[in-house]
């Protein structure tokens, strides 16, 4: 199996699945759905919609009965964007290699564009209750992973956490506590997800939950090696931001050499959490190793 491939042809299943389930840019009212298009349709990795895609194959289900779900949980990644990239909150000039939304949009419209993103998210979760082979019960224990890990216990307490530690003296246990949330949170739900509603045993659950973990950190950690190494051309984003806001990073607390070597002890042991599934893990454990690589 060649990963990039795979990954190239999973990403163009997601790309044509969110074009397909988000309103036309015709649909009135046209400046809400232009915004929300704009904000979803611009590039990204989609890795996690790929995640909720892993997670059902590693289940036995076919991956393409849980594209509503895995564009639901892109639709979420993507609210968190638009709506950190506000000047209230991290006042990003660019996503994705283009302004954000709030500077093609305004503020209002770019509020606004986030919380339906939002609400289409769980909207279009809904529709996994048609699939025969996903169990009401199932579907709603993914839709409660998902509602836990977006809210106020999960991605939104990270900012909270992040908003909160401006200018301050941020330690480490602070610093991972943060991203579990604010990073780690959904990337273990989208995997989970995907699991769950296809059925998965609790023991798998429980690795890819590790897995997630160990995944969500090093991500992030490569993230913040990024913003001081990274080619602004490539990463979409402008270099030197969380310096420039003061932010608390793996870089800034513990240096850059030792942040590389965190990162790499992540994936070490994100790869070593994967055993249960023997060969059938390849996916997951290429796709970890191809983090401590990226460039954006």
């Amino acid at each position: 199996m060649n990963f990039q491939q795979e990954m190239k042809a999973r990403k163009e299943m997601v790309e044509s699945a969110l074009n397909r389930l988000l309103p036309g840019s015709e649909t009135e009212p046209v400046s809400i759905h232009q915004a929300m298009r704009y904000a979803v349709l611009n590039g990204g990795k989609r890795l996690r919609p790929i995640l909720v895609m892993e997670g059902a194959r590693l289940a036995g289900n076919d991956m393409i009965r849980v594209l509503p779900l895995a564009c639901a949980v892109e639709l979420i990644h993507c609210f968190s964007l638009v709506h950190d990239d506000l000047p209230a909150m991290d006042d990003d000039d660019l996503r994705r290699g283009k302004p954000t939304c709030h500077k093609v949009f305004g503020e209002a419209m770019a509020i606004l564009a986030g919380d339906a993103l939002l609400t289409r998210a769980f909207e279009l979760s809904t529709y996994m209750l048609q699939d025969s082979s996903a169990t009401a019960e199932n579907v709603l224990r993914a839709w409660n992973e998902l509602a836990v890990a977006t809210g106020s216990q999960g991605m939104i307490a990270g900012q909270v956490i992040d908003l909160e530690s401006e200018n301050k003296i941020v330690d480490g246990d602070t610093l991972r506590v943060m991203h579990q949330k604010k990073t780690g949170a959904l990337i273990k739900a989208a995997l989970k997800s995907g699991a769950i509603v296809s059925g998965a045993r609790e023991e798998k659950l429980q690795a890819l939950e590790e897995f997630a973990g160990h995944l969500g950190l090093a991500f992030q950690i490569t993230d913040d090696i990024l913003d001081v190494e990274g080619d602004e051309k490539i990463t979409g984003k402008k270099a030197g931001s969380d310096a420039a806001g003061n932010k608390a990073t793996y870089v800034s607390i513990f240096g850059l050499s030792k942040a590389k070597e965190m990162a790499e002890e992540c994936i070490e042991q994100a790869i070593k959490s994967l055993d249960v599934f023997g060969e059938e893990g390849w996916f997951l454990k290429e796709m970890a190793r191809s983090v401590l690589g990226r460039q954006s």
